[in-house]
């Protein structure tokens, strides 16, 4: 009798990697900005899927060749939570748009890593964005390479339609539908004035409908039915 062959133990994905998702206030406040202003953006398309700080697995087999962009859009893909991007179990779709957001901490080695990665593993269009220089750069896939955009300021994303915006050294992001990414304060004040304005003109009805009802009493007081 031939003894089976032992079996190969299951690879384990992390779904961390042990660093943290930003290494100042900064840097957090813009890729939470990005990654909430992308899916806003798809909030109506069920087929696309927005993470951030999401670790990427392209290769089955191999928990090694990873990276975990600030923020990703995947197009094809449903929208919904997940621990990790297991590229092979997504129609092997990668993501076609890719950001990383910039610290002082960040190596150039590192960078170049992640650059080769995202144009190995078919990413479509790659920004980078360093809030402390004001420095934005972007790639743009041509030919199965990753080519460098000569202008980004002005610059509109052929995938998400997005227009990116340089003013006094600070970045500006506009949907298609010509509206900024706010971060979450600015969202919250957005709203803030919303409710008092809504809050105005329900009190004005109402003292239109009090100042009604005290001329109505006088009529009828005057002998006069106020609908006549």
């Amino acid at each position: 009798m031939i003894a089976a062959a032992p079996s190969k133990p299951a690879v384990v994905y992390p779904e961390s990697d042990g660093l943290p998702m930003a290494e100042n206030t900064r840097q957090f406040r813009w890729i939470v900005t990005i990654q909430g202003g992308l899916e806003a953006l798809y909030r109506d398309n069920p087929n696309v899927f927005v993470a951030g700080d999401l670790l990427w697995y392209p290769i089955e087999g191999n928990n090694t060749i990873r990276v975990a962009p600030d923020a990703l859009v995947v197009f094809g893909r449903p929208r919904g939570d997940r621990g990790s991007y297991l590229q092979w179990l997504e129609g092997n779709i990668a993501p076609q748009v890719t950001f990383e957001v910039l610290s002082p901490g960040n190596r150039p080695g590192k960078l170049v890593d992640k650059f080769k990665f995202y144009e190995r593993y078919g990413v479509d269009e790659y920004y980078v964005w360093d809030p402390d220089t004001g420095d934005l750069s972007g790639w743009l896939r041509n030919n199965g390479e990753l080519e460098a955009i000569a202008e980004m300021n002005g610059w509109v994303s052929p995938r998400l339609n997005v227009r990116f915006e340089l003013v006094e050294g600070d970045l500006r992001l506009y949907g298609p539908d010509g509206k900024r990414f706010a971060t979450y304060i600015e969202l919250v004040e957005q709203r803030d004035q919303l409710v008092a304005q809504n809050e105005n003109a329900q009190s004005s009805v109402d003292q239109a409908q009090q100042r009604a009802e005290r001329l109505a009493a006088q009529l009828k007081a005057l002998g006069v039915e106020p609908e006549a």
